[in-house]
């Protein structure tokens, strides 16, 4: 199984911005990035996938963060990304990152993603 690491959470005033990262624990440079996306969970609450891109790019948002939040990706380097402008208390949580690592331990064409980060923390509050 494959370790991604988020990092670029912290704190931020609401209004503020804060990109995530997302990247595996080590370099596989016989793998590749397909499919992937960000969760978030606050607590006592569900999780939810916030943002997600497919294999052929395409993105979607959930409700709460469309318009603020722009998932990315760099394949050439298994990285993705999550810009989140515009913050509100809302939006603290922990952000978990997933992704599809062709390739990678636990891939398979017809099932979801088989790479996972720990979380990390967001918090914005004034």
């Amino acid at each position: 199984q494959v370790q991604l690491v988020e990092s670029g959470g912290g704190s931020v005033q609401p209004g503020g911005s804060l990109m995530l990262n997302c990247t595996p624990s080590g370099t596989f440079p016989a793998f590749s990035l397909g499919a992937a996306g960000w969760y978030r969970q606050a607590p006592g609450q569900q999780r939810e996938l916030v943002a997600s891109i497919n294999s052929a790019g395409r993105t979607n948002y959930a409700d709460s963060v469309r318009r603020r939040f722009t998932i990315s990706r760099d394949t050439a380097k298994n990285v993705h990304f999550l810009q989140m402008n515009n913050l509100n208390p809302e939006d603290t949580a922990v952000y978990r990152c997933a992704a599809v690592i062709i390739g990678g331990d636990g891939y398979h064409p017809d099932r979801g993603y088989n790479a996972w980060g720990e979380g990390i923390q967001v918090t914005v509050s004034s």
